[in-house]
């Protein structure tokens, strides 16, 4: 029986990995509010994993204050590392935390395993700066693993997904500019994490789905299964192409993704398809 406790309790990803890991016999789960603190009241020596999944998310780092860039570093840096660290100390065999592609910046487009961290915002460097600390953690008896996924969707999830899906749902035009993105789907993701569990894994790790996403055509798909009609048009592609350094021009149609061989794992694994999962998000 694998003893598991989610801290960061009611998180999109917490609750949906609680909810997918039912369906398999031998996992026993819990789940930890960081809000106020109790937590580190908590004995972790009873559980074979940590899967940290506590922070704030991306928001609008152009007009953040100094109080918000400060409260970023505290969530996502300095309390992921204080709970790595009560977690190598109790006797939790390993830890997984979810970080994030941003660590890589917006600038490289397409990251490879040459590729270095880059943070060009205050979201990813925290990030950063937590995937380093509790790395130094590491042992022996203490694994650790650094999940950086790209965009993560599925329903009921926040961010730019959603923001997409009601667009299609109200355009009757979209353009059809050529990008690539790598994009990961909910279920996909907790399909790996279990699989992080079962291998007692350690290191950086690339997940994402197996099939790149062309904005357009992801807008597409979601009107499709919505049932509504939306026509895609090559016509504003040169006002697209002058715009492109535009921050909303760039995170819609600009390209972000993974080099394949990033996400390559030697175990094969259950893998819902990009048509299958829209349809299971907007279905």
């Amino acid at each position: 029986m694998k003893k598991i406790l989610i801290t960061g309790a009611d998180s999109y990803i917490g609750t949906s990995f609680l909810k997918y890991m039912k369906k398999y016999d031998g996992y026993e789960i819990d789940t930890a509010d960081m809000i106020d603190g109790s937590w580190r009241e908590k004995d972790f020596s009873k559980y074979d994993v940590i899967f940290h999944v506590a922070g704030i998310a991306h928001s609008d780092t152009q007009k953040a204050s100094d109080a918000v860039k400060q409260k970023y570093y505290k969530v996502n840096t300095d309390l992921t590392i204080e709970t790595a660290q009560k977690a190598k100390n109790d006797g939790a065999g390993q830890f997984i935390f979810m970080s994030s592609m941003i660590v890589f910046g917006s600038k490289n487009t397409c990251i490879t395993h040459k590729s270095e961290p880059n943070p060009d915002n205050f979201y990813g460097d925290s990030k950063l700066k937590a995937d380093i600390g509790i790395h130094k953690l590491e042992d022996e008896n203490f694994r650790v693993v650094s999940l950086r996924p790209p965009m993560i969707y599925g329903k009921g999830s926040k961010g730019n997904y959603p923001k997409l899906a009601k667009l299609a749902k109200l355009t009757p035009v979209f353009p059809d500019y050529d990008n690539k993105r790598s994009m990961l789907y909910i279920e996909n993701l907790c399909e790996f994490v279990r699989l992080m569990i079962d291998n007692r894994e350690n290191g950086y790790f690339y997940p994402q789905n197996r099939e790149y996403v062309k904005t357009s055509d992801l807008v597409r798909e979601i009107a499709h299964v919505c049932g509504k009609n939306i026509v895609t048009t090559r016509l504003f592609n040169p006002i697209i192409g002058l715009m492109k350094n535009n921050a909303v021009v760039k995170k819609v149609f600009g390209d972000m993704y993974y080099d394949y061989a990033m996400s390559r794992y030697d175990q094969e694994y259950s893998h819902i398809s990009f048509s299958d999962s829209i349809r299971k998000t907007n279905g």
